[in-house]
């Protein structure tokens, strides 16, 4: 018995598999990268190793967060630092001293954030992150001005006055929970390690600070001054943190009140990871991968410190 036979049309589709002829990230980056500003050194201890410095404790925050990190010089020219920013995805201002008008380190910051600025209206979204004196350093480019006094809160642990409305509903504490934000208002989470700041009142006499920033906690300092702990930006994508959320993680030295419980642990997480998912949203590259492996932290040793300052390692450049 004989069967009848179809025959189906065959179709012959031609794949490519010509590699991209140059060099590009997926369009959701998945691979960022934040650069972190060097600072002057000026502690006498640390002059024999370097003229500029990052704590390593920094690195690691950012790296926890899930990204890479540029160390970002202050001996460069400003057609570098722009082509640097054409290849990051966001910045951090580390605290530490210097002077927040004179030193290289505000040069630097104020082309970054001049470019920050720029890119942000432009569409080009590039998120920068600021603590302590980092925070510190937004508030003068901001306002134009240095608006600090002291408001000593020098190796002390505290929990947020977190600000009715504004803080739960920020973009920096979306991703905390109900309990975290309790916590984060009644325990001891956030380590302080500073001599100056912006109080309340000077904030909101400011017109260009009270415009740019909203204030989302504050705390109270040990002359009893009340000052801006966290802001950020209304409309820019700019943070800042009186205080240092990478020490609950990095830091060990005893002597000094670093919050290590496991909320104070929780609080520094997330905050990695939301500032390194804010810089996600930013598709700036390196334009080859030779030249983006060169740039990289890990092209650097970090030195033992731990016994003769409060960090455990210090870049060193």
């Amino acid at each position: 018995m004989l069967r009848s036979v179809v025959f189906l049309p065959v179709i012959f589709i031609q794949w490519s598999c010509a590699l991209p002829t140059k060099w590009k990230p997926d369009p959701i980056n998945n691979r960022p990268i934040i650069g972190i500003l060097t600072q002057e050194v000026n502690d006498h201890v640390m002059k024999p190793f370097g003229k500029t410095y990052i704590p390593a404790s920094y690195v690691k925050y950012i790296e926890s967060g899930g990204s890479r990190v540029v160390p970002i010089r202050l001996t460069q020219s400003t057609a570098e630092y722009e082509k640097i920013f054409r290849s990051i995805n966001g910045l951090l201002f580390i605290g530490g001293s210097s002077n927040l008008e004179t030193s290289n380190f505000a040069r630097v910051a104020r082309i970054f954030y001049r470019l920050a600025l720029k890119a942000n209206d432009a569409g080009d979204f590039f998120p920068i992150w600021g603590t302590c004196l980092g925070m510190q350093l937004l508030t003068v480019l901001v306002a134009g001005e240095n608006l600090l006094t002291k408001t000593p809160a020098e190796n002390m642990s505290l929990p947020l006055n977190l600000t009715t409305g504004k803080a739960f509903s920020s973009r920096m504490f979306e991703g905390f929970s109900s309990n975290l934000m309790n916590a984060l208002s009644q325990e001891a989470l956030t380590g302080n390690f500073h001599h100056y700041g912006v109080t309340v009142e000077t904030f909101k006499d400011n017109d260009k600070l009270q415009s740019f920033f909203s204030i989302l906690s504050t705390n109270k300092a040990e002359n009893g001054a009340t000052f801006v702990s966290t802001m950020e930006g209304k409309t820019y994508p700019f943070y800042g943190v009186q205080w240092h959320p990478e020490v609950s993680r990095f830091q060990w030295d005893p002597k000094l009140t670093f919050p290590h419980s496991p909320d104070a642990v929780r609080v520094a997480s997330l905050l990695a990871e939301f500032f390194v998912n804010e810089g996600r949203r930013n598709l700036h590259y390196f334009s080859q991968p030779e030249e983006e492996a060169m740039s990289l932290i890990y092209n650097y040793t970090p030195t033992y410190t731990g016994n003769f300052t409060g960090y455990e390692q210090i870049y060193f450049f």
